[in-house]
């Protein structure tokens, strides 16, 4: 991606961010407004984050779970994830630069204050364990696979805990197809990221290499 595109991108995504610290600042500074006129504003707008959480569960649960993780293939789980995370996502697919058709659809509408509305509402979500799995992890490859998320700086940005923090995905305990296909994608720049990291680290990481990442972290439990 070009410089100049990177930039534009960067600039719109921190005017969001910003936005959402000076609405949460001037909220708390000024005396509460009066009620609006019935019908004046939207539902999100009228009944904030509990409108949100409404359409979360309505909408995004019916793929993603109510409580942010489901058991349907490929699909991410969100509870747990950073809201500046996530806000970084929802504006990637609303501009077109992620490809889901599902996610481009549902969010190609959204107005700045619904990515700040449903991030807000995700990033609440405490995280939720994966299921017990039918055998214990593999122990030779749970070994290789720490030692590569060292090797190759994963614990750098994503923690120790692997519980990422803010425009850092969590991924302990992230599903494995979902892990592996993310990788994969990085690593042949389909998947764009707000910024060519993830790329660049995945470059010369080898594919075999790749999948057993995500074997290590979706199996992965902090202490």
């Amino acid at each position: 991606m070009r410089f100049g595109r990177r930039f534009a991108v960067a600039t719109v995504f921190a005017s969001l961010a910003l936005a959402a610290v000076g609405s949460a600042c001037a909220q708390a500074k000024k005396p509460a407004a009066a009620a609006p006129a019935k019908g004046a504003a939207s539902a999100p707008a009228a009944a904030g984050a509990s409108a949100y959480g409404e359409q979360f569960r309505a909408v995004c649960g019916a793929c993603h779970g109510p409580d942010g993780r489901s058991d349907m293939a490929g699909v991410p789980v969100l509870a747990g994830q950073p809201s500046l995370y996530v806000i970084t996502q929802l504006f990637l697919f609303r501009e077109g630069r992620r490809t889901n058709e599902a996610m481009v659809a549902l969010a190609k509408p959204m107005k700045d204050a619904d990515l700040r509305g449903y991030s807000d509402y995700i990033g609440s979500l405490p995280p939720v364990p994966a299921p017990p799995p039918a055998a214990p992890p593999d122990a030779a490859r749970m070994g290789k696979g720490a030692a590569l998320a060292h090797e190759h700086k994963c614990v750098f940005c994503h923690g120790a805990d692997l519980d990422g923090g803010q425009q850092v995905p969590r991924i302990g305990g992230q599903k494995e197809d979902y892990v592996r296909s993310t990788l994969r994608g990085f690593k042949s720049g389909e998947r764009p990221g707000y910024t060519r990291a993830m790329t660049e680290a995945l470059s010369q990481v080898p594919v075999a290499d790749l999948d057993l990442l995500a074997y290590y972290v979706a199996n992965f439990t902090a202490k």
